[in-house]
């Protein structure tokens, strides 16, 4: 990095063609790190804990040092090997406060601030969760750049943001910028039913030329400089050919929801953009998207293509299991027919009631030949199913009822892509730091959490 540039990894893959980028965002295990500032902190005296740090409002305007300083010994420790991942995507610090002696695994973060820098023509950002912090701020920064070289930039980002995440003012702090910034469905003090449909996409366009989808957001926790639940585990796709087009018109389809006449008249000249030949893609390359405000259950209907027509396997990563009778039949029916199906959800949940009611699906799937695992190192937010070698998708699409009835969602469907032997080898690896869960495990679940579970399927769909 001593030209402070970004090392990616990438796949050739298919599309429609396309190329597709395929990172889970990794844990990080024993690497060296030179930071003597922080070396010479962990000598001091801490008072403040990562869980006060977690709860300060003005927290977003803290630098690195500054959280990893007033943290205390044992927390600075573990935050210091989960940061080698953002620091492998950031490079060097100009002030050189981080220095990375070892090659790492690059993110979704690294590779989405790459092409941001390269934008040329227009950056499209959708994101259900935007938060002021270390990620969001060097993102940040690299637009306003963009904005004084001449390109269009557009932020769109969910109103739920407005409870703890921005300011409620925060699209005119933007426009002052250059940026065009809408917040999608702004919570007011008004009872409406249309809260329940958040916009929970998280779309990145650049130039129309490539794409990322998945299930991170641009906030800390996602690139674990913040450990609120241990280890966050998430995955996310890089796309870059035709299939970037679906995600440029979602974004614009969304964009212009509140608008009376949306300007489609303007849609061609984002989406009529020349692309480079991917010699060699092979295979499908299908984003699509979600909406409640039709009678096409996409998000649900393509799981469930999954699950009844698979043959010898099935693996999914889901942070939450709220399941309705027809998916519980879908998983256990598939298991029963000799389907080998695993979910690995989290062990260290971030809602304590959705990780109650997802407990009193075990049973249930168990008894039938489902395997579940839970991820020891904390939190999978991570949203995949991966079948028989040759269909996947990665997106935003939970198993839970909001995400498969109420939200706005999107996701890329894969067939006959190279890249799933590589999601299939991230599974893999997930699993072999998760527990598997027993019928013993079931008889240990606390009385208080199964009746909780029980009472809680009666309001399922509102969580």
């Amino acid at each position: 990095f001593e030209d402070g540039s970004l090392l990616l990894e990438q796949y050739q893959l298919t599309g429609k063609p396309c190329d597709l980028y395929y990172r889970a965002v990794s844990d990080c295990t024993a690497q060296m790190i030179s930071y003597h500032d922080l070396m010479q902190a962990m000598k001091a005296d801490f008072s403040v804990t990562l869980d006060v740090l977690n709860a300060i409002s003005d927290l977003g305007a803290m630098s690195l040092a500054q959280r990893m300083f007033e943290t205390s010994a044992d927390a600075t420790m573990k935050i210091c090997s989960q940061f080698l991942d953002f620091a492998l995507a950031f490079g060097e610090e100009e002030d050189g406060e981080i220095v990375i002696t070892e090659k790492l695994t690059q993110d979704k973060i690294g590779a989405l601030i790459e092409a941001l820098q390269s934008a040329e023509h227009f950056i499209f950002l959708e994101y259900f969760i935007i938060e002021e912090g270390d990620v969001w701020g060097r993102i940040l920064k690299i637009l306003e750049e963009r904005v004084r070289a001449g390109v269009e930039v557009r932020v769109l980002y969910d109103g739920t943001c407005t409870f703890y995440r921005l300011p409620y003012g925060y699209p005119k702090r933007m426009e002052a910028l250059g940026i065009r910034c809408k917040m999608f469905a702004p919570l007011r003090p008004l009872v409406s039913t249309y809260y329940n449909n958040r916009d929970h996409r998280k779309i990145a366009v650049i130039d129309g030329r490539v794409g990322f989808t998945g299930g991170v957001n641009l906030a800390d926790e996602y690139a674990n400089l913040v450990s609120v639940y241990g280890v966050w585990k998430d995955t996310a796709v890089r796309l870059e050919g035709e299939a970037v087009r679906s995600l440029t018109l979602m974004f614009l389809q969304m964009w212009g929801m509140d608008e009376r006449e949306p300007d489609t008249d303007s849609y061609g000249r984002y989406l009529n953009v020349p692309l480079r030949p991917l010699p060699g893609a092979g295979g499908y390359v299908l984003p699509y998207a979600d909406s409640p405000l039709d009678d096409e259950r996409v998000g649900e209907c393509v799981y469930l293509d999954i699950l009844n027509h698979a043959e010898r396997y099935v693996r999914i990563f889901t942070p939450y299991l709220i399941l309705d009778e027809t998916m519980v039949m879908a998983l256990t029916f598939a298991a029963k027919r000799g389907v080998d199906v695993e979910l690995i959800l989290p062990h260290v949940p971030d809602k304590k009631f959705a990780f109650a009611l997802a407990k009193g699906h075990y049973r249930e799937l168990l008894d039938a030949g489902v395997k579940i695992y839970e991820y020891t190192p904390g939190f999978v937010h991570a949203k995949v199913f991966v079948s028989d070698d040759r269909k996947a998708v990665v997106g935003t699409i939970n198993l839970d009822y909001r995400s498969l009835y109420l939200h706005f969602e999107d996701a890329v469907y894969l067939y006959d892509c190279p890249c799933i032997k590589d999601i299939v080898a991230d599974f893999d690896a997930t699993r072999a730091q998760s527990q598997i869960v027993t019928h013993g495990d079931l008889a240990r679940i606390p009385l208080h959490t199964r009746i909780a579970a029980a009472l809680l399927k009666l309001v399922a769909p509102l969580m």
